[in-house]
């Protein structure tokens, strides 16, 4: 990786049916072995299924969801003479939204259910309302970079 300039952000279409680019973005995460058709069908299912259980637009509570779950602080290591601290250091409002469609993919792979469309929707759903997995991880997230304070001064 070059260290005097970083290449310039790709820019990531929206999605075609909902116009939205956290939908595209999930839907390139979810993605395995390059099969995007079949990431694409688990994803509108699942948005079908939060609109149908939720009776709302479907793309307004996959953003609630990725808002209660991005984190506003997270911990890095950082080396200072021999000893490795954790530094509570703010997240960039991206990476926050990269880490909550991490969260919430990972938890839904996780979690019991029929299929992974089933599991998205419902783990969507929690998020949206401030529960579950996702949203006790940043709650987790949050209480390490508290505990470490301390050492912010090191950032």
């Amino acid at each position: 990786m070059p260290r005097r300039n970083s290449p310039p952000k790709r820019v990531t279409p929206p999605d075609l049916k909902y116009n939205s680019l956290y939908v595209s973005m999930i839907i390139n995460r979810m993605m395995k072995g390059g099969k995007k058709s079949t990431a694409q069908g688990i994803m509108y299912d699942a948005l079908g299924m939060v609109e149908e259980r939720a009776k709302k637009n479907p793309v307004e509570v996959l953003e609630t969801a990725l808002r209660n779950v991005a984190p506003a602080i997270e911990v890095k290591p950082m080396r200072v003479g021999g000893a490795t601290y954790q530094v509570p250091v703010e997240v960039a409002s991206e990476r926050g939204v990269t880490l909550a469609m991490r969260w919430i993919l990972d938890n839904a792979r996780a979690r019991g259910g029929r299929s992974m469309s089933e599991k998205l929707a419902n783990e969507l759903l929690d998020a949206s309302n401030g529960q579950g997995a996702s949203v006790k991880r940043k709650d987790d997230t949050h209480r390490m970079a508290e505990a470490n304070r301390a050492f912010a001064h090191f950032r």
